[in-house]
């Protein structure tokens, strides 16, 4: 049978390992990854095998030959361009005429290739992915399976609040030559994020196979070192080079001519490679040594990693480490936990290597020193940059000067050489220290910048392309957090930038490999006059004035102390309202505030709205992104009742047109709608979802339920000095005040629960509820929607902390708690029951 051998990857997050060799020539207990694969493929079957490169293909060709001496036939086809993952296997389309497997190069299992093919030919599939189960999800394709297998539901990488299964796409696919018809030539496709969706789309026989066994998609340092640990383990099973020495409680596997002293202590399991000598009193424990190493009286080594031709000194200590090829550990020598040694690399006499610090090929670290940061600039995360408000990290620790500076140098070599880029903070010093870095590589990848330094988040989003700007950089203290930093980036809509430009970034960043401009081509920093006036003026023209003036409102504003306080209030004035400012000035030590600080501050405005007779009270975010609302009798509006009142509003002074909330959001804006004629679009609860559902046709307006608003045909981005503005004008359109329109709103009762549940178990745990409730009338926008008549339940992983949201909503408060109180249960038998059933 035939396969495919996807060996084009880059290796992004093995680096430095990577920078000499391509990413499945890493070795993996002294074989090269891919050669598992190899032999893997040959015992099931597959013996006509092609192999696609990219990244350094001469190395693999070089190794694997024809294939004659690993027992199979091997050609090779080698692309120009990356065209994603199927588009790379449409190149090897001639020679695909029949049944075919994909699998990468780079991945370590054990699985029964044989069943699955069954499976395949057994259900007529047009295509089969090889399904597992893993504790976290989150990097993978998360599918959901028909008791025949068929695929029901596909959604790649998803976040928490979108997880449904923990059944994961392991990237290996069983296909039919006709599938390539699907594919287009010489363009960017692939398969889990085009190919998969369309079959789904098209009602094709897709289908999924839940296999047993091992799999680990070796993607980062860590997870190298651990596929190592399973190796010796047993925990997968691998051909493995040398001779089992017998009689051992743990296996030692011993090459071809080497030698071991008989002080010497292995134990907990041992590969040792060929022509190998370990001397007098050395202890290893759980480590890989490689072919020609050489390693010295009373060393130490530990759960490691060691290639091929490493020196280690006599008393040298390795923890946790991975020495590359031809490196040398001098004499009494440490390596701390995670310490990685590149190729060709000399650790002096009595130096010490600091924890997770990694040393570059060719690097000396001289006698006697202690090396506590990389030589070359180092990771910050094993994983992802990105996260749910951008780049987020410990202030000056995690996110320092140096690393904003090549985070700005990343993010600018994306960009063609003379773009401009918009560049603001808030009002904290740290903020301007890290922007000015984050500036400072932006000019070095040959970039513009147009800083608009203190500003309000909507101001730099707003038009951004109409002087020229592709795309810009905010820079925040966090409000949820006084530790961290936030780094927000936008897109040249003004939006945040797509998941593929992130992981762009992320690549240039851990292969630091970025774009460095020529003397003479240096960026430019210019402080733009069309900044602040430009919004105003377009906020301006957007609202009704006149309605405005007429209605003369009488508002209590809480500033928050932040950036909004030197635009806004000139805005107001123009409009003639009467505004009572409260913390109207900027405070960089307040900009951060706790929950109990965040409820004091509402509680001061409801007092204030209340003593002075206002018509209502509006505090923003630091960021003057959203508000919160206080109607004329001092009554605090949550932040779904908010969303309502805002979206009747919206619907009640607009023609038919679609408004988006979120799948948490209350029914009660379908009645409202059904009655004036308008469409609700349900989106996920995401902050990306709702700016996405801002730019649809026919989208004027869309809530997040957490006091974000957008008005789209202004610009399709949460700002809180619109919402405010857009709140006055329609309650002068319609002549009322606020808690007037109370009645309005058809009453529903809410109840929201958190569960514990671990991170390891939440995939497995939206898989038992998917299956406990599919009888039932579900929604799987986000998470599981259960409906039952007018009244329903939601039910979700949280984003970032260790627990499940539950909320129900019903005609009553009673009914509303007695279903919290079933779904509680399920949900509590869901969580016992989803401990994954396959090693990952």
């Amino acid at each position: 049978m035939k396969a495919v051998i996807m060996a084009g990857g880059f290796g992004t997050r093995l680096r430095p390992l990577t920078t000499s060799i391509p990413k499945p020539m890493i070795p993996m207990a002294t074989k090269p990854m891919m050669e598992h694969i190899v032999t893997l493929l040959k015992d099931h079957g597959f013996d006509d095998l092609i192999t696609l490169l990219y990244f350094q293909p001469e190395v693999i060709e070089r190794y694997f030959g024809d294939g004659h001496e690993f027992g199979v036939k091997m050609v090779y086809a080698a692309a120009t361009e990356d065209y994603g993952t199927a588009g790379a296997v449409k190149n090897a389309e001639a020679f695909l005429n029949d049944t075919f497997l994909v699998i990468s190069g780079d991945v370590l299992t054990d699985f029964d290739l044989t069943k699955a093919v069954k499976f395949h030919k057994d259900r007529g599939a047009l295509a089969t992915i090889v399904l597992t189960r893993v504790e976290n999800p989150l990097q993978y394709g998360v599918v959901i399976t028909a008791p025949d297998g068929r695929i029901t539901h596909f959604l790649e990488k998803p976040s928490w609040s979108e997880v449904f299964s923990d059944t994961v796409n392991t990237g290996i696919y069983i296909l039919e030559p006709e599938v390539l018809t699907l594919i287009p030539s010489e363009k960017s496709f692939d398969f889990s994020r085009d190919l998969f969706p369309r079959l789904m789309e098209e009602g094709r026989p897709l289908y999924g196979y839940v296999a047993t066994g091992y799999w680990k998609d070796v993607g980062d340092l860590i997870e190298y070192r651990l596929a190592h640990r399973d190796i010796l383990a047993g925990l997968v099973k691998a051909t493995l080079p040398g001779n089992l020495v017998e009689g051992l409680d743990k296996p030692i596997w011993l090459g071809e001519g080497s030698r071991v002293d008989f002080t010497a202590s292995l134990q907990g399991g041992v590969l040792i490679g060929r022509h190998t000598q370990i001397g007098s009193n050395v202890h290893i424990t759980r480590s890989v040594i490689g072919d020609n190493c050489v390693i010295e009286e009373g060393a130490v080594i530990v759960g490691s990693v060691l290639w091929n031709n490493v020196f280690i000194g006599s008393r040298a200590i390795l923890k946790e480490n991975i020495v590359g090829r031809g490196s040398e550990i001098k004499a009494n020598a440490r390596l701390f936990e995670g310490a990685l040694i590149s190729d060709q690399c000399k650790v002096g006499e009595g130096s010490v290597v600091k924890a997770d610090v990694k040393v570059w090929p060719q690097k000396v670290v001289e006698d006697g020193a202690i090396l506590a940061t990389s030589l070359v600039w180092g990771q910050k995360w094993s994983r992802s940059l990105f996260g749910a408000y951008g780049v987020t990290g410990l202030a000056n620790l995690e996110i320092s000067p140096e690393f904003a500076a090549k985070l700005g140098a990343c993010f600018g070599a994306t960009l063609r050489m003379g773009a401009i880029v918009r560049t603001s903070r808030d009002s904290h010093q740290t903020s301007h220290m890290i922007k000015r870095a984050i500036i400072c590589g932006l000019l070095s990848a040959g970039v513009d910048v147009h800083d608009f330094r203190v500003t309000p988040i909507p101001v730099v989003r707003y038009q951004m392309g109409a002087h020229g700007a592709v795309s810009g950089v905010h820079v925040r203290k966090s409000p949820f957090d006084p530790e961290l930093i936030d780094i927000k980036f936008f897109d040249e809509r003004g939006m945040d930038i797509a998941t593929s430009r992130e992981q762009s970034i992320e690549r240039s960043f851990f292969r630091e490999d970025f774009r460095r401009a020529k003397v003479d081509e240096i960026g430019r920093l210019s402080l733009p006059v069309y900044d602040v006036e430009y919004y105003q003026e377009g906020i301006l023209s957007f609202v009704d004035r006149d309605a405005l003036r007429r209605r003369g409102f009488r508002i209590v504003i809480d500033y928050a102390y932040g950036s909004s306080s030197v635009i806004f209030p000139q805005i107001l004035g123009k409009l003639g309202c009467e505004v009572i400012a409260l913390n109207a000035y900027l405070d960089e030590s307040r900009i951060t505030k706790s929950a109990e600080g965040f409820h004091r501050s509402l509680q001061q405005l409801s007092d204030i709205v209340r003593s002075l007779g206002a018509d209502l009270g509006i505090m923003l975010d630091a960021g003057a992104e959203k508000i919160f609302v206080v109607d004329e009798t001092g009554e605090l509006l949550s932040d779904d009742l908010a969303m309502a009142l805002m979206a009747l509003l919206v619907m009640r002074t607009h023609p038919p047109a679609v408004i988006g909330v979120p799948i948490t959001a209350s029914s009660a804006i379908e009645e409202l709608a059904r009655d004036l004629g308008f469409t609700v679009l349900r989106t996920k609860i995401a902050a990306r979802a709702s700016t996405e559902a801002a730019t649809q046709d026919g989208v004027i307006f869309v809530g997040d339920g957490l006091g974000g608003f957008i008005f789209s045909r202004f610009q399709p981005a949460f700002d809180g000095m619109l919402a405010t503005l857009k709140l006055l004008e329609m309650l002068a359109a319609q002549d009322l005040r606020l808690h007037q329109l109370l009645r309005a709103i058809p009453q529903r009762f809410r109840c929201h629960e958190q569960i514990s549940c671990p991170w390891e178990r939440k995939g497995g745990a939206m898989r038992a509820l998917i299956a406990a409730t599919a009888d039932e009338q579900v929604e799987l926008v986000d998470g599981v929607k259960v409906h039952m008549g007018r009244d329903w339940v939601i039910l979700y992983p949280d984003q970032d902390r260790p627990y499940f949201h539950i909320i129900a909503e019903a005609n009553t408060l009673a009914r509303a708690e007695a279903h919290l109180a079933r779904y509680r249960g399920v949900l509590t038998d869901c969580i016992k029951s989803s401990l994954p059933e396959a090693t990952s």
